[in-house]
């Protein structure tokens, strides 16, 4: 049942939202996967049960600070309170943009407890990002951070509010300058949703596609199916209240969020340890200092890491799992980690759209370093196609079809994108070809959607391309990703010059990564090459064809 809750200005939180059938969402519920809880109850529970044991620490810029689970809880009813008494309502949906950090944790719960619906949304992003999330979740607020760590967000908050005109409230973390401090609030005056009022198969939260097609969409997670998640990720992890977890990763990712993440943790009552810097002369210190026993990179950071093991004093020795996805990793590098760290990788395949594949702590030390992983749930229902849809055999190459109790069924208010992701029969269309083991696991072999996954995340060459074509030097543009050994891939930009750019100048690598900035697009996104064409080729269709882009360059580097 989809109770519609109304957000301030009016517009429904489930317009636009496509539940699971009911026949489907009925039989999860009679497996009791699916518990019928607000997600906020992860929390709740942990507190009750573990009150004094340590919850966060705070290790990042504004640390080290640690908080018991009863003092996280308390901190993020208050938050919950703070931001009730500011006028937002449940169903109301927020832009959170933080870096990883002890108010990042609060401020989600406080939202989740106040029947709010965050937008997670990374460090990274920029005004093109945001003001997209904005617009199309129909946000009322955004909540963010000051100035201190290097990129004023301030500016941009400003920036949104004058275009998109929901967006009426901005909170920020330390100096809020013209906008509102991030409130707090004592609940005993303040009026917060009965939990009972929250319908536990509507959004719980927005996590934001890694962008294969255009800027990124936005992907409602439930509060039954993320709590799911949450739980059966910790089970495969074997997890307790005895491990400690660092946040190296940005904490609004699905991977370090919830797979099993700062979430999963929660469901067992163990530590969660936040940084925002990744490098390993600090995370190795914190490793120590704080007995981690487990982490998630991704490829690019994991081979930084494992090169660090040779001169990197620190003792990482309580490291009992690393976690490694967000992009295929090599079987050298699994190889070579494994031979530093000592048997601890285990290879993370997943989306934030639902499906999450991991290898297992028993596997063969082999298996785990040829493949991705295996579903996590024996309700996730695989099929690998052919371009014509027809399922493929076992150890033969195709694309990934998948749906399940936390997969979801469409992205927010995107019709005629679903029309392009989703089967007649519900399944979503991964965009990623793998081959199929008889034991079920997946090795990853590609992509099909037109993607460059670089260190870890995924970029549209649309959205590059997009911005590009604004310069003034640019005609034609095609964005693709060459093989980079610390990348995975890099960000390649072929371009035809227009008759504006200057006769016998070169296109400047510089100037145009600084004018795609000030476009609003998210460094992550910056070609990390261009390369000056006459024309591009095409194929039969009279498409840009990229994969003889793609063969040119690479033999030629």
């Amino acid at each position: 049942m989809h109770r519609s809750i109304p957000d301030a200005d009016g517009s429904d939180l489930t317009d636009g939202f496509a539940p699971h059938p009911p026949d489907a969402a009925e039989r999860y519920r009679e497996s009791r996967i699916f518990t019928e809880r607000p997600l906020w109850h992860l929390l709740e529970r942990a507190a009750a049960d573990r009150a004094g044991a340590d919850a966060v620490t705070d290790a990042s810029l504004d640390g080290p600070r640690t908080f018991t689970y009863a003092e996280l809880h308390t901190a993020a009813l208050r938050r919950a309170a703070g931001f009730a008494e500011a006028g937002l309502r449940p169903g109301d949906r927020v832009i959170l943009q933080q870096h990883n950090s002890a108010a990042f944790v609060v401020t989600l719960f406080g939202l989740l407890r106040a029947g709010v619906v965050p937008v997670m949304t990374l460090p990274a992003h920029r005004s093109a990002e945001i003001v997209h999330l904005a617009a199309g979740s129909g946000a009322v607020a955004y909540a963010t951070e000051d100035g201190r760590r290097g990129y004023d967000h301030r500016e941009l908050a400003a920036e949104l509010c004058a275009r998109v005109d929901t967006v009426h409230t901005v909170f920020v973390d330390g100096d809020p300058g013209p906008f509102t401090a991030l409130p707090d609030a004592d609940p005993a005056e303040v009026a917060l949703p009965d939990p009972s009022e929250i319908d536990p198969d509507g959004p719980a939260l927005f996590l934001i596609s890694g962008g294969t097609t255009g800027l990124p969409k936005l992907i409602a997670r439930t509060h039954n199916d993320y709590a799911y998640n949450a739980r059966r990720s910790a089970e495969v992890a074997e997890l307790s209240a005895a491990d400690t977890y660092l946040v190296a990763l940005p904490g609004a990712h699905n991977f370090p969020l919830c797979c099993p993440g700062i979430l999963g943790m929660m469901t067992v009552g163990g530590h969660v340890v936040f940084t925002d810097d990744p490098s390993p002369d600090n995370t190795f210190d914190l490793i120590e200092r704080y007995g981690v026993t487990v982490t998630a990179l991704v490829p690019a950071l994991a081979q930084v890491w494992c090169a660090a093991t040779e001169w990197e004093p620190a003792d990482i020795s309580s490291l009992r799992l690393l976690q490694v996805g967000g992009a295929k990793l090599a079987e050298p590098d699994a190889v070579a980690l494994d031979a530093a760290l000592g048997d601890v990788v285990q290879q993370v395949f997943g989306m934030a759209e639902g499906l999450i594949c991991y290898t297992r702590l028993d596997d063969p030390r082999e298996l785990v370093h040829t493949v991705q992983g295996a579903p996590m749930s024996r309700y996730d229902e695989i099929r690998v196609v052919d371009e014509d849809g027809h399922d493929v055999p076992d150890g033969t190459e195709g694309e990934l079809l998948v749906r399940g109790p936390y997969t979801i069924r469409g992205y927010y208010r995107a019709d005629e994108h679903n029309l392009r992701s989703f089967t007649d029969d519900g399944y979503y269309r991964s965009g990623d070809k793998v081959r199929r083991l008889p034991s079920g696991h997946l090795a990853v072999t590609g992509r099909i959607k037109d993607t460059v996954v670089r260190a870890g995340e995924n970029v549209a060459a649309d959205d590059v391309e997009e911005n590009l074509l604004a310069h003034r030097s640019i005609r034609q543009a095609a964005v693709i990703g060459l093989p980079d050994e610390s990348l995975g891939e890099k960000i390649c930009a072929v371009v035809v010059l227009s008759h504006e750019h200057p006769c016998g100048q070169t296109l400047d690598l510089r100037a145009v990564r600084d004018f795609l900035t000030d476009r609003g697009l998210a460094s992550f996104k910056l070609p990390d090459m261009i390369t000056v064409a006459s024309s591009l080729p095409v194929t039969a269709v009279g498409k840009i064809d990229k994969a003889a882009l793609r063969e040119s360059l690479t033999k030629s580097s």
